[in-house]
């Protein structure tokens, strides 16, 4: 949301400001990358069509896997040839990368002129500004460690979100809680984003009400391991009731939340989800592997029989529930007998859809020292067949839904066809259908006339 503060200085041509921001990562760092924006238009700043135009060029960056990593120094080398041309640009990079490889982006980017590390969102203003006023590299790579410290530090909840064009968001991120305590051995994130910590539920609901009065009509709450949501007892509610209370918010018409955390899925939320039907029928459930032994060297906390429990007590609770999952590939050590135990895994569960990826070292973690690393050739193997299997799957499970009506909340135009319409069911497929600019921002009911990868095309009913 939007934080106060001064307006930015015009040029000496009395042209505002514009920034170019290009974001690499998960929906945190898109959130992230929203609340820059927002904060630099409440300062007068205009978004320019690319960095080459840009007074001030952002990067908020990634470091979860290697290529988003090599995307940013790839970036950071055409910025350079820009800023060769054009000295008065300035360039920042934020998120994870300014927060675990500080020395090396200063040393391999020395025209870098401010650095904002995860928890330092807010700041992203004044640090342009102290960069251009003295001429010398911006730092803010702090993490808090308490809430009072995460009140002064976030973005606060005052105004409504803007954005570029200054149109309200249909669906939008809503932070809940920071960092994580997992530690899973192949993870950077606790160490780029802190310990966890969770936000105050009145903050929280402060936030969806704004958005509720801007017009969105569906939140997703975001946080590393989000149904852990006030388990120090910190804040004074857990996860379920905070549920119960943004349920309560007149105008907000759906809710999802991303990612839970297996072992962290109690009885309790999963009797309570049930009971608030504006919490949509879709669960994102990382599983990782389906090897119990590879799960241990993972620091996963739970085992195969566990995960299968939790999914089982879910799907009885929610009829038509859609369960999308993490696997990873290639884990150190990781043998023939163990992948063939994860494709087993996916064949039982019968995921809807399954984000696969290749196991990528993280320079600071445990599994990155790790004996027996998995030759390229052979984690590229795995991956493939992993995909294919579970692509054939989601093809299968879409093809049940032809001849069926879904509840689609219409978003926008499709980018391939601007007489279609395109949104999202509440199992969240993504859904194609013919029709007008009367039904944007509407609860519209499609009937599904063919299945996809990717999800539905069909018919407004």
């Amino acid at each position: 949301m939007i934080l106060k503060t001064r307006p930015a200085s015009a040029r000496a041509d009395s042209k505002p400001l514009t920034f170019h921001l290009t974001t690499f990562g998960c929906q945190m760092s898109e959130h992230d990358s929203e609340q820059v924006s927002s904060l630099l238009i409440s300062e007068g700043y205009h978004e320019a069509d690319s960095a080459a135009t840009a007074d001030v060029a952002l990067i908020n960056t990634c470091s979860v896997r290697e290529r988003p990593e090599n995307k940013v120094w790839s970036l950071l080398g055409h910025l350079k040839e820009i800023k060769a041309e054009r000295p008065g640009l300035l360039i920042g990079v934020m998120g994870c990368m300014a927060q675990k490889e500080q020395d090396e982006l200063i040393r391999r980017a020395p025209h870098i002129d401010f650095l904002a590390g995860t928890a330092n969102v807010a700041r992203v203003p004044a640090l342009i500004r102290q960069a251009s006023e003295t001429g010398e590299r911006a730092v803010a790579l702090d993490l808090p460690r308490t809430i009072e410290d995460l009140k002064l530090m976030e973005v606060q909840p005052e105004a409504p979100l803007l954005r570029p064009g200054g149109k309200a968001p249909l669906r939008a991120y809503v932070n809940i809680m920071y960092g994580c305590d997992k530690f899973c051995t192949f993870c950077i994130v606790p160490y780029v984003r802190g310990r966890e910590r969770s936000r105050t539920p009145e903050a929280i609901l402060e936030e969806a009400r704004s958005l509720a009065r801007d017009g969105t009509k569906e939140i997703i709450l975001l946080g590393q391991t989000v149904n852990s949501y006030g388990k120090r007892g910190d804040v004074g509610i857990d996860f379920a009731e905070l549920l119960r209370r943004l349920h309560d918010i007149e105008g907000i018409e759906r809710i999802r939340f991303t990612s839970p955390y297996p072992k962290d899925f109690s009885d309790h939320l999963i009797d309570t989800l049930p009971t608030l039907p504006k919490v949509c029928e879709h669960i994102h459930l990382p599983l990782q592997a389906g090897d119990d032994e590879l799960l241990r060297r993972m620091m996963r906390r739970y085992t195969l029989a566990h995960y299968r429990d939790r999914l089982e007590r879910l799907r009885s609770a929610i009829p038509n529930l859609s369960v999308t999952t993490d696997l990873m590939v290639g884990f150190p050590g990781e043998t023939e007998k163990q992948f063939r135990h994860t494709l087993d895994a996916v064949r039982e569960f019968q995921f809807d859809a399954a984000y696969t990826f290749i196991f990528s070292p993280r320079q600071g973690t445990v599994a990155a020292t790790m004996d027996d690393q998995i030759p390229r050739e052979v984690k590229s193997r795995r991956l493939t067949e992993l995909a294919n299997l579970q692509n054939s799957i989601t093809l299968a499970k879409n093809e049940r839904a032809v001849g069926e009506t879904v509840e689609v909340l219409v978003e926008g135009p499709s980018k391939n066809d601007p007489f279609y319409l395109t949104g999202h069911t509440r199992t969240n497929r993504t859904a194609h259908f013919p029709g007008g600019p009367r039904l944007l921002g509407k609860l519209a009911l499609v009937r599904v006339e063919s299945a996809h990868p990717w999800g539905y095309a069909g018919e407004v009913v």
